[in-house]
Parts: C-alpha cells; sequence; structure tokens
C-alpha cells in the first residue's frame, strides 16, 4: 500500500505547516475519508490498515502536532477565504505534484462554497468556518480509535496530557506525545462554540481526560461562560438530540463532583435570563438556575421519553450539590418541593395500579396483567433521592436556605404518607423535626401571617433549632464513570457527527451499517 503510506505522510506535512485555508480543509477530509472505513462495519473496528499506519507507522511522530494543530485550528474559528480568492503560484510548465494538487483543491473549494453536491454544510448557514468544523471533526475521530493491542491510542494520550502554555512544569518522561497550547484561548471557543454537538462532545471529553483542563477550568471565575450555554442545551431538550443531552448532563455531574465549583455558582448572580421562559428571573443565582434546569430535564423526562439513565445523572448532579445549596431563589425552591408532588402523584397511581393488578389476579386465571412491581421499585428509588437531597441540604446548610424550609411547610401535607413507609421512615426523620419545629413557631406567631413575616420566623428558627437533633447521614457523592467498552456508544456517535457536518464529503446512506439513518 505504498500510496496510503505516501498519503498519510503528506497529510501529515501539510498540517504541518503554515499552509493555506484549503489545502488544510482537503488535508484533514482526506484523512476522515481513509478512516470512514468504519462507517461500512457494524462492530467497532478494532484492527485496520488506518489504525496500522496511525498507531505505530510513520504517522507516530506528528501524533501531538496533529492534535496541537487540530485544537488550534478549532480555537480559531477562522473563516474560509471569499471565492475567487485563492492564491497559487503561476507555473507556465504545469508545476510539481503539489502545485497540481492546490490547483485541484481550489476548483474543489469554490463547488463546496457554492453549494455543490453533497456538500451538506452548505445548507447550514451557521458553519462559520469549515476549517475548524472539520478539525474537531477528526480530532474527535482520532481520540476514538480504538486501542490497539500493544499499543494505546496516541491521539488520546495527547489529549490525556496536554499542558497549558502557562505551565512552566516539565513534562514527564513516561508521558508521550505531549504538549502545550493555550487554556484561555480554548476555553474561550469551547463557551462560544456549545450549540453544536462536536463542541460539547469535546469539553466532555476534555474534562473527563485531562486533568489539566479540568483543573484550569474548576479554577475560573467565569465559569457562568461555560455553564449557561450548557443548560441551554437542556433547557432545549425537545429540540436536542438524545446524545446531544446525554453530553451536556454528564458535563454537569464532572463539574459538580468539585465542592468548589458546588459552591462558587450560587455566588454568580445571574440577570434576565432570557432563553427561560417558563417565569422571568430578573436576578438568580446561577446554582439556582441550574436546580431549575436539572428539575425541569428530569420533569420532561418523566413525561416523554421515560429515560432512567437520564434520571440517575440528574439526581447525581443535584445530589452533588445539595450540601452546598446556598440562598435558594424562592423558584428553585418551590420546583424541588413541586417535584417531589409529581413524584407522589406517581407514586400513589402505581400503588393503585398495582393494588387493581393484585385484585384482577384473584378473579382471573387466564388474563395476563402488567407487573407493577418493578414500576413502584423505580418510582420509590427516586422518592428516596429526592428526599435524601432535600435531607441533606436540611442538614448541612438549613441556615442558608429559608426558602427551601417555606416551601416545605407550605406542601407540609405532601411528607404525611411516607413518614410510616418502610422504604423511607428513616430519612423522614429530618424532614419530621424540620416540618413540625417550625410548625410549631408559626403556630405561636398567629394567623393571616405575610410572606413576608413567615420567612422572618424561618430564619430566626434556624438559630433555635437544635443541630444535635438532626440526624447525620453518608455524604452524598455521585462520580460519572465511564460503562465498559466506551466506544460502543461514542464511535457511532462520532461518526454520525461526521456523516451529519463534516464538510463537502458524502457517503451512500445506504451503504451506512455502524448505525441505522433514522437514530439520533
Amino acid at each position: 500500500m505504498p500510496f496510503f503510506k505516501r498519503s498519510f505522510l503528506l497529510i501529515s506535512w501539510l498540517i504541518s505547516e503554515d499552509i493555506t485555508y484549503e489545502i488544510s480543509v482537503e488535508a484533514i477530509s482526506t484523512m476522515v475519508v481513509f478512516l470512514s472505513c468504519q462507517l461500512f462495519h457494524k462492530e467497532v473496528l478494532r484492527q485496520s490498515i488506518s489504525h496500522k499506519y496511525l498507531m505505530r507507522g510513520p504517522c507516530l511522530p506528528y501524533t501531538s502536532k496533529l492534535v496541537k494543530t487540530l485544537l488550534y485550528n478549532f480555537i480559531r474559528q477562522e473563516k474560509p477565504p471569499p471565492p475567487g480568492a485563492h492564491v497559487f503560484p503561476q507555473q507556465s510548465d504545469g508545476g510539481g505534484l503539489l502545485y497540481g494538487l492546490a490547483s485541484g483543491v481550489a476548483r474543489l473549494w469554490t463547488v463546496f462554497t457554492l453549494g455543490g453536491v453533497g456538500s451538506k454544510a452548505a445548507a447550514s448557514p451557521e458553519l462559520s468556518s469549515p476549517l475548524a468544523n472539520q478539525s474537531l471533526l477528526l480530532l474527535l475521530v482520532l481520540a476514538n480509535l480504538t486501542d490497539a493491542s500493544d499499543v494505546p491510542n496516541p491521539y488520546r494520550q495527547a489529549i490525556m496530557s496536554f499542558k497549558n502554555t502557562q505551565d512552566s512544569s516539565p513534562f514527564p518522561s513516561s508521558i508521550p506525545h505531549a504538549f502545550q497550547i493555550n487554556f484561555n484561548s480554548l476555553y474561550t471557543a469551547l463557551c462560544e462554540q456549545q450549540t453544536s454537538d462536536q463542541a460539547t462532545l469535546l469539553l466532555y471529553t476534555l474534562l473527563h481526560q485531562n486533568s489539566n483542563i479540568r483543573t484550569y477550568m474548576l479554577a475560573r471565575t467565569d465559569m457562568e461562560n461555560l455553564v449557561l450555554p450548557i443548560l441551554e442545551i437542556l433547557y432545549h431538550v425537545e429540540e436536542r438530540n438524545s446524545h446531544h443531552v446525554y453530553m451536556a448532563l454528564i458535563i454537569l455531574l464532572i463539574l459538580t463532583e468539585d465542592d468548589g465549583f458546588n459552591r462558587s455558582i450560587h455566588e454568580v448572580i445571574l440577570k434576565n435570563i432570557t432563553w427561560y421562559s417558563e417565569r422571568v428571573l430578573t436576578e438568580i443565582s446561577l446554582g439556582s438556575l441550574l436546580i431549575l434546569v436539572v428539575i425541569r430535564t428530569i420533569q420532561y423526562n418523566m413525561t416523554r421519553t421515560r429515560d432512567k439513565y437520564l434520571h440517575t445523572n440528574c439526581l447525581a448532579a443535584l445530589a452533588n450539590m445539595s450540601a452546598q445549596f446556598r440562598s435558594l431563589h424562592q423558584y428553585a425552591a418551590q420546583r424541588i418541593i413541586s417535584l417531589f408532588s409529581l413524584l407522589s402523584k406517581k407514586h400513589n397511581k402505581v400503588l393503585e395500579q398495582a393494588t387493581q393488578s393484585l385484585r384482577g389476579s384473584l378473579s382471573s386465571n387466564d388474563v395476563p396483567l402488567p407487573d407493577y412491581a418493578q414500576d413502584l421499585n423505580v418510582i420509590e428509588e427516586v422518592i428516596r433521592m429526592m428526599l435524601e437531597i432535600i435531607n441533606s441540604c436540611l442538614t448541612n446548610s438549613l441556615h442558608h436556605n429559608p426558602n427551601l424550609v417555606y416551601a416545605l411547610l407550605y406542601k407540609r401535607d405532601l411528607f404525611e404518607q411516607f413518614r410510616t413507609h418502610p422504604s423511607f421512615q428513616d430519612i423522614m426523620q429530618n424532614v419530621d423535626l424540620v416540618i413540625t419545629f417550625f410548625s410549631s413557631r408559626l403556630l405561636q406567631a398567629g394567623a393571616e401571617l405575610s410572606v413576608e413575616r413567615v420567612l422572618e420566623i424561618i430564619k430566626q428558627g434556624v438559630v433555635a433549632l437544635p443541630k444535635d437533633r438532626l440526624k447525620k447521614f453518608p455524604e452524598l457523592k455521585f462520580k460519572y464513570v465511564e460503562e465498559e467498552q466506551p466506544e460502543e456508544f461514542f464511535i457511532p456517535y462520532v461518526w454520525s457527527l461526521v456523516y451529519n457536518s463534516a464538510v463537502g464529503l458524502y457517503w451512500n446512506p445506504q451503504a451506512i451499517q455502524l448505525f441505522t439513518m433514522d437514530s439520533d
């Protein structure tokens, strides 16, 4: 395969030089095409000629330079030159191989920018930088190549280990393919590009795999620039594909593993969140907004998709935050209790259906009846999780959250049925104690109390509440861990992004085997 080998060497050389925009795009596109044999296989490819040359062949020395260049292309978001603005040296004798290639690329690029046949990107006006887009797609493909039997993926190693240009500490000799890049520029690009699936997937990859990036991002004082676009993805869940929603949610889960993040988001005050339409939010903390959006995602999931995986990750993010809830917005506190109310109604409905099913089974042996035991078990798991989240806030930061106490008291009847329930008795002790204590103080204050007066009584009562009577529970902490064989999820996902978003590339949809064409 001498041509294949020479092609990879040429691509590596082209990308590592300061060359024209068009040749950069075409070199990257050629590499994507070489790797696209994966599209035509149902199973994840673990051995191929592409793997051979990328993992241990002549491309290996260019690993860090290639990854760095692709990242910088994404950071720069450079726009393409206007049609006809291609500058190539004129040669009367026809020139050499590279000149011929450049001239051909110029003609191809004109077709692509004018919306030629097969150019999916031509129909997407929001794609302002084909070079950045193509670079990001290739980077994701390389990062998700499966390891060879004896060689780890060098491109993933490069992504896992690169450092900030301001970090002067030496790289350990055990880390191959290391390089440095400007983290501030990368952070800015990531914040600005989250409307695309591929940018969200890159953010997930970096947060999950590169500890240098994760530490840097968690230390930023402007985390709202990153978190708000992620929340907006979740808020418009009905307009996003499920993979994009999963990635956004897992990013939040990874961020909430850090206590510093959970504290700092309640200190960031936002004004006039225009995309949040349920209620006018003139002023709210980033933490309260995060709670509102995650709860809305749970409620959407309960009524539409009913995806247990989504529920689990939403609740895990809330649980990680719960001990650091601070100055919850009154609407956020209401929505926490409203979600519990919705779960309570669902529990009662399933319980009633189970009872009717049991009666039916006693009267008829012929008709198969649905099994509600599993449904009941799932809903009770979620209810217990919500009670643990409320309990965590009460035991760790009660004095910071009078609005949550107010919402608890306003809907105190909701919790009556769970006092003696064997699955919730232990966790209900603290909730019951808080409700009883503050109800008593409100009773002593008389009837017809205003909202302001009730909040004042709550703030005064927090000081008098005997904290030693609150039962201590283990700290709620959840950590994101990838499933075994994550490539079974990520490789089809990445290639679906390539198929739908790559500039000027076309694959026969009838020949695609890796994923079904009607899937997300």
